[in-house]
């Protein structure tokens, strides 16, 4: 599996970005803003266009006709949860939040399940960035993207490339950026 942006420009952006992640590795973004890492992911998603350049999945572009279906292929993470619009007020997302999106109402994962995830995982079951990050895996899909995961879910993101997983992760903490086979910076 391979996860490549070739010369990329988004809409919003002044700067291409160029890079490749595969399983197996850990790919880290960073550098900018945390708004500007989001919209990179988002794109990486088929959710913001591109003017420029090409994303493609094994070599298939990511354009609109074929972005809901290569998003069958991604679990993504985000920091937060809003149901639309700008967010004015922060209300931590549930889980059930994740379960109630149209995809994902189909998945059988128990409350049991989940909290042994969350658990694995080694960081606070308290934050929502944790629980979001573990249904995103118990999707089971072979790209996970994370937004913002928490320090001390540095290890567990390592292990799930182990298990073959590609996993990209947008960062500004130096301390998960050391867990990271690849680093991508925006410039």
């Amino acid at each position: 599996m391979l996860l490549e942006l070739n010369e990329v420009l988004i809409e919003g952006e002044r700067q291409t970005s160029s890079m490749m992640a595969y399983a197996g590795e850990l790919t880290c973004l960073t550098g900018g803003t945390a708004t500007r890492r989001t919209r990179w992911l988002l794109a990486m998603q088929g959710f913001i266009p591109v003017t420029h350049g090409c994303i493609c999945i094994d070599g298939e572009p990511l354009t609109t006709a074929s972005s809901p279906v290569m998003r069958k292929l991604i679990s993504y993470s985000p920091s937060r949860l809003c149901e639309s619009g700008e967010v004015t007020t922060y209300k931590p997302p549930t889980v059930q939040d994740v379960f109630s999106l149209r995809q994902n109402r189909d998945i059988p994962i128990s409350n049991g399940i989940l909290g042994e995830e969350v658990r694995r995982i080694g960081a606070d079951a308290d934050d929502p960035r944790v629980q979001l990050l573990a249904v995103a895996v118990l999707l089971n899909r072979p790209i996970v993207i994370v937004d913002d995961p928490p320090v001390e879910a540095g290890a567990y993101l390592k292990q799930l490339t182990a298990k073959g997983k590609l996993v990209v992760v947008a960062t500004g903490d130096d301390r998960l950026l050391a867990f990271a086979d690849k680093v991508a910076e925006l410039l």
